[in-house]
């Protein structure tokens, strides 16, 4: 459905995230629908002539009309808006709609080239300033930042990983964890998994924020606030650590699924919880699904991964038997053309030869299990940095 913008009309968005981001060119909907795919938590807004043909998939509003238009829906709804226009053309939008500091959302602005991401309106308190910071590490490009006080060059709390996909758990203790890190006091990062690139300041990393790779170890330095990044579902003692901390899930899971053609979008959900849950996993780090082409207009398939956001891998059969497999299917060949489905699927995806779980047939569907692995990039110490 295409948002038809019209003179004094304020036109109904569906806004589904903290985030919107707007374009009006043939590059700003590029950049846009790239950044969309590296930040979580983002709506995108373009121009209709620009359509691609999956934008109900992927959750896009199309609209037609003059952009301006468009911001009296966006601006009380969003906590922050990216918008990918002219720096003057967007003040000249948005003067009519300030209030104040106190109220007024975070503006980013990104340059039709996406070499510069400006922070334009509520730096501090609205967040554009860490915004600006998220945005520009997304895309590569440059953050500049005007404010003359913005001098802590810390931890975004409520945007931490947000260039990643990650996610927060619960939103209960955002507000004194950023307190905390704010005023410096004791902060430990446990990283179980993910990506470890997660500062983005030219500066190294204050010395109240140590980072750790296990619980056990973060508990030790007895912090007063602490960031979890972990796929894991935690146990009752270790979530006492996050008496004070968020927690985190970073997109590190990848599903290979196999099923039968028609086989119901409830069955291939059920399946896949039931298997993360014996895992011990969190649904909210799954980043894709992974199967052959012949499965590509699945619709079961489709349906799950359109109500999780989650990306919708195929491979060719040609592909998946590039990959040495545990137990090679005859049957499965004469049926597919490759000698298994889930299992080399994950393996193309991640490019691991291990898998957490290598295959397992629950009705109509088969599933396996694997994770991304982010170690050899890290540059952690046992204990902290």
């Amino acid at each position: 459905m295409t948002i038809s913008l019209q003179e004094g009309v304020i036109p109904v968005i569906r806004q589904q995230n903290d985030y919107a981001i707007v374009a009006i060119t043939k590059h700003g909907v590029e950049i846009a629908r790239k950044l969309n795919e590296q930040m979580s938590g983002t709506d995108v807004y373009y121009m209709s002539k620009f359509v691609k043909g999956d934008e109900e998939q992927r959750s896009i509003q199309m609209f037609e009309g003059s952009v301006r238009l468009l911001f009296p829906a966006l601006f009380p709804a969003y906590q922050g808006l990216i918008i990918i226009i002219s720096l003057g053309a967007v003040v000249r939008m948005i003067a009519p709609l300030l209030k104040d500091k106190k109220k007024d959302p975070g503006v980013v602005v990104i340059d039709d080239n996406g070499e510069h991401v400006i922070s334009m309106l509520s730096g501090h308190l609205g967040g554009a300033n860490e915004l600006t910071h998220e945005v520009a590490a997304a895309i590569d490009a440059r953050a500049v930042i005007t404010t003359a006080s913005d001098v802590q060059k810390t931890i975004p709390v409520d945007l931490f990983g947000r260039r990643f996909g990650w996610v927060w758990d619960s939103a209960d203790k955002l507000t004194p964890v950023s307190a905390a890190v704010v005023n410096e006091e004791r902060i430990a990062v446990i990283q179980e998994s993910g990506e470890p690139n997660w500062w983005t300041h030219e500066r190294p990393i204050p010395a109240n924020i140590r980072r750790f790779t296990s619980i056990s170890d973060g508990r030790a330095s007895e912090p007063n606030a602490v960031l979890l990044i972990t796929h894991r579902l935690l146990g009752l003692e270790e979530e006492s650590i996050l008496t004070n901390g968020v927690l985190y899930r970073p997109k590190v899971i990848i599903l290979g699924i196999g099923c039968n053609r028609g086989t119901p979008a409830d069955e291939i959900e059920q399946v896949i919880q039931v298997a993360l849950e014996e895992l011990s996993f969190s649904i909210r780090s799954v980043k894709a699904v992974c199967t052959i082409d012949l499965k590509k207009d699945e619709v079961g398939l489709l349906e799950v991964t359109r109500n999780h956001g989650w990306e919708f891998i195929t491979y060719t059969p040609e592909e998946l038997n590039t990959v040495t497999i545990e137990e090679p299917s005859e049957t499965v060949y004469q049926f597919t053309g490759a000698y298994a489905v889930s299992e080399p699927a994950v393996k193309l995806y991640t490019g691991q030869d291990k898998l957490t779980l290598i295959k397992k047939k629950s009705g109509n569907v088969t599933i396996s299990v694997g994770l991304l692995d982010f170690t050899d990039s890290a540059s952690f110490e046992r204990g902290g940095l």
